[in-house]
C-alpha cells in the first residue's frame, strides 16, 4: 500500500511538471506564501499594538501586576524617598524646637548631624516601601494607569500630554500621589516638618531608548494597521496555497513557514532584552527595568506562543492528510488502534446500532463540522493563550478520532435481509 501511494504520488509529480503555462502561478504562490510568513511576526506586533491602543482593560491587565513586583516596588520606593529627604534635614528638624533651646541642642549634637541625618534617611525610606507595597499603592496604580490610558497612547504614539509622556527618550509616570502618601505618614508619625515640604513631581521611567523617537513612528504604523495585517497575511497564504501545484504541501510549508516566523519574534524578543537592559544608564535599576520589559512583552510572548502552536497543529494535520508513505503510515496506525478498540468492545457487547451507519454516511461533513467548529472558537476566543491553542487542537483530535471510531458500515448481512425487487 504504501509503494502504490508513492508510486501515484510521483506519477502526479510528473505530470504537475509536464503541465505547460503554468510557472507563473508556482512563482506567485512561492511569494504569497512567503510574504505571509513575513507578515506573521509583524501581524502579532500589530495586534499587541492595537489592543494596547484600543482596549484599556487590555492595557490594565498588562501594566497592573507591576505594582506588586518587588523590584519595581523598590525603586519607586528609592526614587520617591531620595525626593523627600532632599527635603527634609537635621536643619528642618530643629525648626521645630524653642529657639531659646535650639543653640544648646545644636552645641549638643555636633557631629552628630551625619549620623541623625542617615537615621531619618533610613526612616523615610521604611517609610515609603510601607506605602508602595500597601493596598493603598495597588489601587492609586491600578486607578492611574486606567485613567491615563488615553495619555499613554499619545506617548507611545510620538504626543505628550498627561501624568504619562515621552520625555528625553522616555515614557515616564509621575509619582507626585506616592510623595504626597509619604509627607502624610511622615506627619501623622510626628515629623511635622515634613507637612511644610512643596509639592514634588519626580519620575518613574516605564521605558527608555535612545531611538525611541524613531520606534513610535513604527509603532504608529502598526497600530493604524491592527488588526487588519493578520487578515492580510491569511489572506497571501489561502491565495498563495490555492494557487500551488501541491497545494498540500504549500499548505504545509506555510503554516510552518509562519510558525517559524512567530519564533522568529520570540527569539528576538529575548536578544532585544539584553540589547535593551545593557544600554539602560548605570543608575537604572537593572533588575526593576527587566521587570517591566518582561511585563511589557508580556501579551506579545503569549500571541508567539499561540501562533507557533497553531501553525504546528495545522501544518502537522495536512501533512497526516497528504497521499505521502509516511503520513500513510501514521495514519494507519491510528485507524488501526481504532479499529481494535471498536472490535474489542463490540466483542464485549458493544452495539452501536444506527449510529455506525449514520456516521459512516454523513463521515466527512461531521469532520468538517467539527474542523470549522474549532476554527470559529478559536476565533472568536478573544486573546488565545498558546495553552487555549493546545488544548483546542487536542479537543478536535479527540472527537475526530471518536468520529473515526463510530465510522461503521452497515452489515453485509443487513443489506441481505432487506427485500429484493422480483425479476421477471
Amino acid at each position: 500500500m504504501a509503494d502504490e501511494a508513492e508510486l501515484r504520488r510521483l506519477q502526479t509529480q510528473v505530470k504537475e511538471l509536464q503541465a505547460p503555462g503554468k510557472w507563473w502561478k508556482s512563482t506567485l504562490s512561492a511569494v504569497l506564501i512567503t510574504v505571509a510568513c513575513i507578515l506573521a511576526p509583524l501581524s502579532i506586533v500589530a495586534s499587541w499594538a492595537s489592543s494596547i491602543v484600543g482596549d484599556t482593560d487590555r492595557y490594565v491587565a498588562m501594566v497592573g501586576p507591576l505594582a506588586a513586583n518587588p523590584d519595581v516596588q523598590d525603586a519607586i520606593a528609592n526614587r520617591a524617598a531620595q525626593q523627600v529627604v532632599q527635603q527634609v534635614d537635621v536643619g528642618s528638624l530643629l525648626d521645630q524646637v524653642v529657639p531659646d533651646n535650639r543653640p544648646q541642642l545644636q552645641a549638643a549634637l555636633g557631629k552628630l548631624s551625619g549620623p541623625i541625618d542617615n537615621a531619618l534617611a533610613s526612616f523615610v525610606q521604611k517609610e515609603t516601601k510601607s506605602i508602595v507595597a500597601s493596598d493603598w499603592f495597588q489601587g492609586f496604580w491600578q486607578d492611574a494607569n486606567r485613567r491615563i490610558h488615553a495619555s499613554v497612547n499619545k506617548a507611545l504614539t510620538g504626543e505628550g500630554g498627561g501624568a504619562v509622556q515621552l520625555t528625553q527618550n522616555a515614557v515616564v509616570i509621575d509619582l507626585a500621589p506616592v510623595i504626597d502618601q509619604i509627607k502624610q505618614k511622615l506627619v501623622a508619625d510626628g515629623i511635622t516638618v515634613a507637612g511644610r515640604i512643596p509639592e514634588i513631581h519626580t519620575d518613574f521611567t516605564v521605558v527608555t531608548s535612545q531611538n525611541i523617537g524613531k520606534l513610535k513612528t513604527g509603532f504608529r504604523l502598526l497600530q493604524l494597521v491592527g488588526n487588519w495585517l493578520p487578515v492580510i497575511g491569511v489572506i497571501c497564504a489561502v491565495i498563495g496555497v490555492w494557487l500551488a501545484r501541491r497545494w498540500r504541501r504549500a499548505a504545509v510549508a506555510a503554516a510552518f513557514g509562519i510558525a517559524f516566523g512567530a519564533l522568529v519574534l520570540g527569539i528576538g524578543l529575548t536578544v532585544f532584552r539584553a540589547i535593551y537592559l545593557d544600554k539602560l544608564p548605570a543608575d537604572v535599576n537593572q533588575a526593576a527595568a527587566a521587570a517591566v520589559y518582561d511585563q511589557l512583552v508580556r501579551f506579545l510572548r503569549t500571541a508567539v506562543r499561540s501562533v507557533v502552536v497553531l501553525g504546528i497543529a495545522v501544518g502537522l494535520g495536512f501533512w497526516l492528510a497528504g497521499p505521502g508513505a509516511k503520513a500513510s503510515r501514521v495514519r494507519g496506525v491510528c485507524t488501526s488502534a481504532i479499529d481494535a478498540t471498536r472490535g474489542s468492545l463490540e466483542n464485549a457487547g458493544l452495539r452501536l446500532g444506527p449510529v455506525g451507519p449514520f456516521v459512516h454516511r454523513f463521515r466527512r461533513w461531521i469532520m468538517w463540522v467539527v474542523l470549522g467548529a474549532g476554527a470559529l472558537t478559536l476565533a472568536l476566543w478573544s486573546y488565545p493563550t498558546g495553552w487555549v491553542v493546545f488544548w483546542l487542537v487536542l479537543i478536535v483530535v479527540v472527537v475526530l478520532a471518536v468520529v473515526r471510531f463510530l465510522d461503521e458500515a452497515e452489515p453485509p448481512d443487513a443489506q441481505a435481509g432487506e427485500p429484493q425487487p422480483s425479476g421477471t
